[in-house]
């Protein structure tokens, strides 16, 4: 082509970077769709060469050389060849474009490349044939696809089969795995912890702050000097600050180069998890401790044992049966009239905890409340307050997340719902009845041992979903067939050294597309990690520090917090450290006790700040220097958000009162639906059809889909739920979410009113509705 080499454009990929695997076989073929040629300029003003390639044969007749580009093309034999260079179909058609635009704008090509043209256009069989053009196609496709001379390099680089030769330590020497296998309150943790308390040394893993801090305050309550480290703290045994010889820490945190003789991991179930996955893979392939005790569901023990079968090391599994009985009742509860002490109603959305708990202390009961947002300490201090005897709060209104980390005196679990929303390993939301690992997970927690209940009972809210539950509870849990990978910085470095044009979050995109993994692992959701890529691409970072601030844990769906990472970026670019005075301006501290349930949400936005902070603080201590002080402001704003969660039914009749009449405050979450698969039912017979559409298409909006294998239930409809619920019409609810506009509800009842009156409701064509809910996603989108 003649024109100077150059670095492909790199695009996002269109499909999700999510888990994906290989069969550990023959090379995955790259997705091109990844990759954009790079424009080359045709040659405007080589005369030297013009004169050359016009002396020894004429000027080209570019009508002739069109034609013969195309007869090039259209030749099974080239693409064939082009084929076996590494250009699939996608990059055949792109490269001879490009090739075909070179020469028809080029006032002049290479001396060869025109001696060529001019022989085949002249009909010089002898001297030249289309099929000559190749090397100089090749040629030019390598130049705006330079990714096609080190595609060996990246795909050696993006080889994931033998994740255990990653940890060299671990492998030089013999270690002791111990799976304690049982469900939920069998004592499997317990027994794993009295081995780690009486090794000389040891680690634990665990996956959320709360049991790291609960397995650190055991440990030294028990004079077993233990550090703390998470990803925003690190809390050390001794005065001194001397590294205590046992340590525990949330899983992502763990060393693997520090010897141990006993290492517990956590909850090894999590192993598959979508997103974290790799975290449970990376503590048991490469923790260097004589004894690894692995804690969790006996659904994880076949994986697990086929893992370490590839390390050389035997497996000892022991089983746990439940300490205590647990019974699903025949019964449901029905009305919050028949709550009793010790009962716990789980939901599965802030915004069903908010209306629970407003109807519960509408009928002069205290409760307490838990969710995920919620810091640690205002956690605890919830937990507390509902296990203290003493203490009037006897009623418990939580989300799954009392599911681990908490100890909690429950005698009965309430499932109000049996739908909730997920992600699944593609990256995608949808609503889903909840797994059985999920439900035993929660149903668990009740009656547990040493508690003031001996057994433990499990129900539902509403009748028709105790059928379900019980079905669910009795299915076996499905075994764990794949543990979780993720790219480590330093591939991405070499990637990046291969492709130095390409973005990080191209560069993730790129690695997935061409890893291989073999059929006991798979490649993590990365989508968290491109959404930060992508915001702060246009930020100038080193790529180190820029992997750094892309795996920093936040909630994309926080703006607040996204916003605060921006800030944090750019100032840490320009070399500007980010002060405790800075961020007490940014946040506004200090910060009075909330009013209203939007200002309790906003407090909990700044606790996450806050911890962004700290933990962007242990890696960058020069740039966040205040990480003292801005834990000291954290510990004050946890105090103040326990106050508004402690008033939290004030907070709620404040935000009722301040929306339009007849709706409630609704507070947008991750996943904005609150009873989903129920939602579609809790109307009138006569608006049922209607009221089922707009919540189909309320789903795409949100970007949510329904699960295939939602379990059909409360077919009937359900008056009598929406006034339990208080929260208006459906329709309003969905405007509150943020889930249909004014304009999409218009043109739905649009709609809707031609479809009655041209009955198709009545005659159920089928083609017909699916027609129009294509039109009314073309007129969305």
């Amino acid at each position: 082509g003649g024109a100077p080499r150059a670095r492909p454009a790199v695009s996002s990929a269109s499909s999700s970077s999510s888990a994906s695997s290989g069969d550990g076989g023959a090379s995955r073929a790259p997705d091109t769709s990844l990759f954009v040629p790079v424009p080359l300029k045709p040659g405007l003003g080589g005369a030297a060469e013009e004169d050359v390639g016009a002396e020894l044969t004429r000027p080209l007749d570019k009508g002739e050389v069109l034609k013969n580009l195309n007869k090039f093309y259209k030749r099974k034999e080239i693409q064939r060849l082009g084929a076996e260079n590494g250009l699939d179909a996608r990059l055949f058609h792109q490269a001879f474009i490009s090739f075909r635009k070179y020469i028809m704008e080029s006032s002049s090509v290479s001396a060869d490349l025109h001696i060529i043209l001019n022989d085949i256009c002249c009909g010089f069989v002898l001297l030249g044939h289309v099929d000559d053009l190749f090397p100089f196609f090749l040629r030019h496709a390598k130049q705006i696809f330079p990714m096609l001379d080190c595609m060996d390099d990246l795909r050696k680089i993006s080889d994931l089969r033998l994740p255990p030769n990653w940890y060299p330590d671990a492998r030089a020497i013999q270690r002791k795995i111990i799976f304690h296998a049982g469900p939920t309150n069998s004592g499997k943790t317990y027994h794993a912890i009295q081995r780690f308390l009486s090794a000389k040394s040891g680690i634990y893993c665990g996956p959320l702050k709360l049991l790291a801090h609960e397995i650190f305050q055991k440990s030294n309550d028990a004079n077993v000097p233990c550090d703390l480290v998470t990803g925003e703290e690190r809390v050390f045994a001794n005065e001194e600050a001397r590294q205590a010889p046992h340590v525990a820490c949330t899983i992502e945190m763990c060393s693997t180069n520090t010897p141990y003789e006993v290492a517990v991991i956590d909850e090894i179930q999590m192993i598959r998890d979508p997103a974290r996955g790799w975290a449970w893979t990376r503590a048991l392939l490469g923790l260097c401790a004589e004894e690894i005790h692995v804690c969790g569901e006996p659904a994880a023990i076949d994986l697990v044992t086929e893992l370490m079968y590839t390390t050389g090391e035997e497996v000892e599994v022991r089983n746990y049966e439940r300490l205590t009985p647990l019974t699903v009742l025949d019964y449901a509860l029905e009305s919050l009239d028949n709550l009793r002490p010790g009962d716990c109603i789980v939901c599965f959305s802030k915004n069903d905890i908010y209306s629970v708990s407003r109807q519960i202390e509408a009928r002069g009961l205290e409760c307490a409340v838990i969710y995920g947002s919620l810091p640690p300490g205002t956690k605890l201090e919830q937990a507390k307050k509902f296990n203290d005897p003493d203490d009037p709060c006897k009623i418990l209104v939580a989300t799954d997340a009392i599911g681990m980390g908490l100890n909690l005196c429950i005698r009965r679990i309430i499932f109000n719902s049996i739908v909730k929303p997920t992600v699944n390993e593609k990256g995608e939301k949808e609503i889903d009845s909840i797994t059985t690992s999920q439900a035993l997970q929660i149903a668990g927690r009740a009656g547990r041992f040493g508690s003031s209940f001996k057994q433990g009972e499990v129900t539902t809210m509403h009748r028709d979903d105790l059928v379900q539950l019980k079905e669910i509870l009795s299915e076996a849990v499905p075994p764990v067939k794949a543990a979780g990978l993720h790219p480590t910085p330093e591939q991405i470095e070499m990637f990046a050294y291969h492709l130095p044009d390409a973005t990080l979050s191209n560069l993730i995109d790129i690695f997935v597309s061409l890893s291989q993994v073999d059929g006991m692992y798979f490649v993590c959701n990365i989508d968290d990690f491109k959404f930060l890529a992508d915001m702060i691409q246009h930020i100038p970072l080193n790529l180190r520090s820029r992997y750094v601030f892309c795996t920093a844990p936040l909630n994309r769906k926080e703006p607040f917090v996204c916003t605060t990472l921006l800030k944090f970026a750019r100032q840490f670019s320009r070399n500007e450290p980010l002060t405790f005075d800075w961020l007490c301006r940014h946040t506004k501290w200090p910060l009075a006790a909330p009013k209203n349930i939007k200002e309790l949400v906003h407090l909990e936005a700044v606790h996450d700040v806050f911890d962004l902070y700290l933990w962007l603080s242990y890696r960058f201590m020069d740039m966040f220097p205040d990480a003292v002080l801005v834990r000291d402001i954290q510990k004050k704003l946890d105090d103040i958000i326990q106050i508004g969660v402690s008033n939290i039914t004030k907070l709620i009749r404040a935000s009722q009162s301040a929306a339009a009449p007849g709706t409630a405050e609704v507070v947008s979450e991750d996943f904005p639906l609150s009873r989903t698969a129920k939602d579609a039912r809790v109307v009138s017979d006569r608006d049922g059809a209607a009221s089922t559409e707009a919540l189909s298409v309320a789903l795409e909006a949100a970007g949510l889909r329904r699960a295939k294998n939602l379990r059909p239930s409360r077919l009937g409809s359900r008056q009598e739920d929406l006034k339990s619920y208080g929260r208006g019409s459906l329709a309003n609810r969905l405007l509150q979410e943020g889930l249909l506009t004014q304009e999409m509800l218009r043109q739905l009842e649009s709609e809707w009113q031609d479809q009655h009156r041209n009955g198709r409701y009545g005659s159920g064509s089928k083609r017909d509705d699916q027609h129009s809910s294509k039109e009314t996603r073309k007129k969305r989108k």
